[in-house]
C-alpha cells in the first residue's frame, strides 16, 4: 500500500473516532429543560393560603390578588398563593389563631385585631394621633415601631409589610355628629381594642365588638346604629345604604399588618424568601397608592350619590373631640409605658 493511501486511511480513522466520541458524549448528557411547575401536584408545590376578611375590591383585596399573581409568575408556578377574601375561611376572631396553628400561612389583619396578643399595638388606635399617612410610616420606622415589630416575632409572626386602608370616618342613622354630646346613646360597632371602646365611652356612646362580616346585617337589622370605617370599606360593604349620616372626622387610622407564620417562613428556601420579599415590597408600594386613590374615589362617590348626609368637622368641632379624647393618651401610658407615646408626631417636638 502506498504512503498516500495510508495517510488517507489514517485521516478517515481519526475522523470516525471523533464522530463516534461526540455521538457518545451527546448521548450520555442529560438535556435540561425548564421545569413546568404548573403540572406539579399540591404536595410538590409550595402552597400559601392567604386569608382576609374584607371585599375583593378594597385596597387589601386587590393587593392580595396582585401579590398572589406575581409570586406565582416569578416562581414559574412553584409557589402558589391561594387568596380567600370576605371571611371565606375565617372570621375576625378566628384568623389569628388559625395562622398560629398553621391552618393558614398568611393574614393581613388590622392593627386593632393583633392587640389581643400584642396590646402595645393599641397605640395606633389612639384617636387623632396622626395627621396623615406619612406620619404613620415614620412612626412605624421609629424605635417604638421596631419594638412593636419585635413583639410580633416573639408571638410567632413574621411581619412582611404594613398596608394602608386609610383614616376612619363615623356613620350613624340617627343624627349628624358635630360635638361629643351628639354621640350620647348611639350603639357603635368596633374592632377588638380597649382604646376603641374607651374612645366611644368618653364620647357618651356604647360600643360593641363585632366581626367585620356582621357590620352590615347588624346595622340593617337595627341591632346597632353606628360604626367607624374608611371610605373604601364603607362603600364596598354597602354600609352607606343602611346609614343616614357620615361625619368626615379622620379621627383614627386603619392599617393592616401583613403577617406570615414564622415557622412556615423559616422553612422556606432562601430563594423563595427573596422572591416573596421582593414582590411584597413592590405590591406594598402599589397598595399604598391604590388605597389613597380609592378612598378619594369613594368619597367622591358618596358626595355624588346623595345617598347619605355628609358633614365635615370644622376646626372648632375637631378641637372639642380632641379635648374629650385626650385622656386616652394618659391611660395608654399608664398601661404600656411612655416610650410608645413619645414617638407619636404630636409629642416629638416637646
Amino acid at each position: 500500500m502506498s504512503l498516500s493511501k495510508v495517510k488517507v486511511l489514517f485521516q478517515w480513522y481519526k475522523t470516525s473516532l471523533v464522530i463516534i466520541f461526540l455521538f457518545l458524549l451527546n448521548a450520555c448528557q442529560v438535556q435540561s429543560y425548564p421545569e413546568d411547575h404548573e403540572q406539579l401536584s399540591e404536595e410538590e408545590r409550595i402552597v400559601i393560603r392567604f386569608s382576609h376578611v374584607v371585599g375583593e375590591e378594597t385596597p387589601k383585596g386587590l393587593a392580595s390578588r396582585k401579590f398572589a399573581e406575581l409570586v406565582e409568575e416569578r416562581t414559574d408556578g412553584y409557589v402558589e398563593v391561594q387568596v380567600f377574601p370576605n371571611s371565606f375561611l375565617y372570621k375576625d376572631g378566628e384568623e389569628i389563631e388559625a395562622l398560629l396553628a398553621g391552618d393558614v400561612q398568611m393574614l393581613a389583619p388590622s392593627t386593632s385585631k393583633i392587640t389581643e396578643l400584642v396590646p402595645e399595638w393599641k397605640v395606633i388606635d389612639i384617636p387623632f394621633a396622626f395627621e396623615n399617612e406619612e406620619e404613620i410610616h415614620d412612626y412605624l420606622n421609629s424605635s417604638a415601631g421596631k419594638i412593636l415589630e419585635d413583639k410580633l416575632v416573639q408571638k410567632g409572626f413574621y411581619p412582611l409589610a404594613f398596608w394602608e386602608s386609610g383614616f376612619k370616618q363615623v356613620t350613624n342613622n340617627r343624627n349628624a355628629l358635630h360635638y361629643p354630646e351628639d354621640f350620647k346613646g348611639l350603639e357603635f360597632r368596633i374592632m377588638s381594642s380597649d382604646i376603641l371602646k374607651e374612645q366611644f365611652s368618653l364620647l357618651g356612646a356604647h360600643a360593641q365588638v363585632e366581626t367585620f362580616d356582621q357590620v352590615f346585617p347588624l346595622l340593617e337589622q337595627g341591632v346597632l346604629n353606628a360604626q367607624e370605617n374608611t371610605y373604601s370599606n364603607i362603600v364596598s360593604k354597602n354600609i352607606h345604604k343602611v346609614q343616614d349620616h357620615l361625619t368626615v372626622s379622620n379621627h383614627g387610622y386603619l392599617g393592616y399588618l401583613v403577617l406570615i407564620n414564622d415557622d412556615f417562613w423559616q422553612s422556606l428556601p432562601d430563594e423563595v424568601q427573596v422572591i416573596i420579599l421582593d414582590v411584597m415590597e413592590e405590591v406594598t408600594e402599589w397598595e399604598i397608592k391604590k388605597a389613597r386613590e380609592l378612598n378619594v374615589q369613594e368619597y367622591e362617590y358618596l358626595q355624588e350619590c346623595q345617598c347619605i348626609d355628609i358633614h365635615e368637622l370644622s376646626d372648632e368641632e375637631k378641637n372639642t373631640w380632641e379635648e374629650t379624647l385626650d385622656p386616652l393618651y394618659e391611660r395608654f401610658t399608664e398601661k404600656y409605658g411612655a416610650q410608645y407615646i413619645h414617638y407619636l408626631p404630636r409629642f416629638l417636638n416637646y
